[in-house]
């Protein structure tokens, strides 16, 4: 077999450039990101993760509706309605959209009909990610490949028990849900759809919905 050789030389500079690396090695931020059992590498939220949820999926450009009950839901979801003209919704989940109607009768239509020119499109979500303002929404669901990409505007209608503190713990959540039965897609959205692709400018709606509702319904 036939070897090479490093010239010595070549070595000596090797050797050099080494040293120097290892003189201007920075310490790993977060050391422990990597343990499983290590949950405090984010500084501690003096708020309730309701409340932490809200602020973050705001400030990521949604518009977040609390609401005491499902009457008080329900009213919401009409009160917009009337106020922004919609003629055509499209609603994912049949029960609530049975409860929808029974506000004002065929306010919202079922996922199964494909009304592809519905202003908007009402869905529940699987969890909710505190930390970074998301919704988990899975293949699982009615309408979970389309909602968050075909129409104009998406509201997510979610409850206080579907709030979790971080990602990790809402994939926690939906493997104990189904077990080894996982979903065929799991998608984090985290606000409206936008991008910096053409000159750098942010752009808002291009490859999905320009905005997106989250309807906050307190468990009790």
């Amino acid at each position: 077999m036939r070897t090479f050789k490093t010239s010595k030389s070549k070595e000596n500079i090797l050797a050099k450039i080494r040293k120097e690396l290892n003189k201007g090695a920075l310490d790993m931020p977060f050391p422990d990101a990597e343990n499983p059992n290590d949950k405090n590498i984010y500084p501690k939220n003096e708020h309730s993760l309701e409340e932490t949820f809200a602020d973050n999926f705001i400030s990521l450009g949604g518009k977040f509706v609390y609401c005491n009950d499902e009457v008080e839901l329900l009213n919401n979801l009409y009160h917009l309605c009337e106020n922004r003209g919609w003629k055509n919704i499209v609603c994912a989940d049949e029960e609530l959209m049975n409860k929808i109607n029974t506000v004002r009768p065929d306010m919202a239509l079922s996922a199964h009909n494909k009304v592809e020119s519905a202003e908007a499109c009402i869905t529940n979500c699987e969890v909710l990610v505190a930390r970074t303002g998301s919704a988990i929404i899975s293949s699982n669901q009615n309408m979970g490949r389309t909602s968050t990409v075909f129409h104009p505007v998406h509201i997510i209608v979610a409850y206080s028990d579907q709030v979790t503190n971080d990602i990790s713990d809402a994939i926690s959540k939906i493997k104990a849900r189904y077990g080894e039965k996982l979903p065929s897609m799991i998608n984090v959205n985290s606000g409206p759809s936008r991008t910096a692709d053409i000159e750098k400018t942010l752009v808002v709606g291009v490859h999905g919905p320009r905005e997106v509702f989250c309807f906050f319904v307190n468990s009790i």
